[in-house]
């Protein structure tokens, strides 16, 4: 049988183009809407199938020149042959489709789709692969699907320019690294003024010997600020040299009443990979809480404070959970540092957390939450605690619809929805949601 020939009609959650073979969707990575492909099917299920690209017979308008070399190879982009507008608007589309069908919410504003202030070198973090083989080091991201490692000499597009340069210096050194065979990954993240982290994994257990040998290599490093060691076994974090914390900005006047903070990670801590992006999801966070100065706010999954202690001074009190304890000692030094006495975090399980607090009697004008890619399932908990405003932020928009279901069973109404671009030239995105007590 010859292969299929397909119009490619819209993109999909997961990156790629939907088509149809005799009625059926198939789906085809790297593909664009109005593409016309031969594809090769590699999976044929009752309602749908998925397929290789063959060959473009017909290329989209949409479509753009990928600048990335390793584009198609490397698992790390899916989106790079789609022109910006239109990644923005089929993220714009998915997102409201997953609304739709996964949540069954009808009446939301879906406001268009927030673009990211720059398209490329935007990541502030970034895991690499490594992988020793006779011919050499193998150092970049895996395949797409596979445990395979595509080797990026050229450095990542998306990565910010100061992560490529410490790419550039590790490069020459790893062939003569101690103990390279045990290091599986190295993690790399910045903060806004250029200091940086690198993390290395470890498999087993480091010596002093290794760590005497590792920190020799400092002169070579210059663009590493704080270097670590994480020991698979205990997962303990060995200090190597350098810095232990990075921190960026919220400038003043980010949204009205907004004051200038410092906030800091720890190493291995969690922050946004588009720290300027990240300015915009706070800015909208803040707009959408209505803040007079008399709120009580709860910030599940709080992480270091990122989106509760921009608006600390204008509400009353800021109560903040997560079950990170690292993140929360982050959190706790931010307040600290910057002179917030009205903020308390807690290193606590969500729904732990809100099962206490409904014991107790206590209530919230306000409830943001930014769970993982897992969604809260915990929302049904959160709904009885009572809070007027609940604005939830998402990694993920199924999870999200599932959420915002239930929230909506509990006597909520989801206003309106933002998507957010964090993730430019793949197809995740983030997205900002406004429920209110019916």
């Amino acid at each position: 049988m010859s292969d299929p020939v397909i119009d490619i009609e819209r993109m999909c959650y997961g990156g790629a183009g939907i088509g149809r073979i005799e009625g059926k969707a198939c789906f085809t990575q790297f593909t664009a809407p109005g593409d016309r492909a031969r594809v090769r099917v590699t999976r044929e299920k009752k309602n749908f199938a998925e397929a290789e690209l063959v060959e473009i017979l017909e290329p989209s308008g949409v479509r753009t020149e990928p600048p990335c070399p390793y584009f198609g190879s490397c698992g790390g982009c899916n989106w790079q042959h789609l022109a910006y507008a239109e990644q923005l608007k089929q993220k714009h589309e998915i997102f409201a489709g997953t609304v739709a069908r996964i949540g069954g919410l009808e009446g939301v504003e879906i406001l268009p789709t927030l673009a990211s202030p720059i398209e490329y070198q935007y990541r502030s973090r970034i895991q690499l692969k490594l992988v020793v083989q006779q011919a050499g080091v193998q150092f970049g991201f895996f395949r797409g699907g596979t445990h395979e490692v595509i080797d990026i000499p050229a450095g990542c597009r998306i990565a910010d320019s100061v992560l490529n340069r410490i790419l550039n210096e590790f490069r020459p050194v790893l062939p003569r690294f101690a103990a390279k065979e045990r290091i599986p990954q190295i993690d790399l993240a910045l903060g806004d003024d250029g200091s940086s982290i690198a993390i290395l994994h470890l498999q087993g257990s480091c010596t002093p010997e290794l760590l005497e040998r590792i920190s020799a290599l400092r002169t070579e490093l210059p663009s590493v600020s704080g270097l670590f060691l994480r020991e698979s076994g205990r997962g303990n974090l060995v200090r190597v040299f350098g810095v232990e914390r990075l921190s960026y900005r919220i400038p003043e006047g980010l949204f009205p009443g907004g004051r200038a903070l410092a906030l800091s990670f720890g190493r291995g801590g969690f922050s946004q990979v588009n720290l300027r992006q990240n300015l915009n999801l706070i800015r909208t966070v803040a707009e959408w809480c209505e803040c007079s100065g008399r709120e009580r706010v709860l910030d599940l999954y709080c992480g270091n404070g990122n989106l509760s202690l921009p608006i600390a001074s204008m509400v009353q009190e800021v109560i903040g959970v997560e079950g990170f304890a690292p993140s929360v000692a982050d959190a706790r030094t931010n307040a600290s540092e910057n002179g917030i006495a009205n903020a308390t975090y807690l290193a606590e399980d969500a729904a732990k957390a809100l099962r206490r607090m409904k014991a107790a009697g206590e209530r919230f004008d306000v409830a943001i939450l930014d769970p993982p890619r897992t969604g809260a399932q915990e929302v049904s908990l959160l709904a009885e605690l009572g809070p007027r405003r609940i604005i939830y932020v998402s990694c993920d928009p199924p999870t999200l619809a599932r959420d915002l279901a239930a929230l909506v069973a509990k006597g909520y109404r989801a206003l309106k929805a933002l998507p957010v671009d964090m993730f430019p030239q793949t197809y995740h995105l983030e997205s900002v949601t406004l429920l209110a007590k019916s």
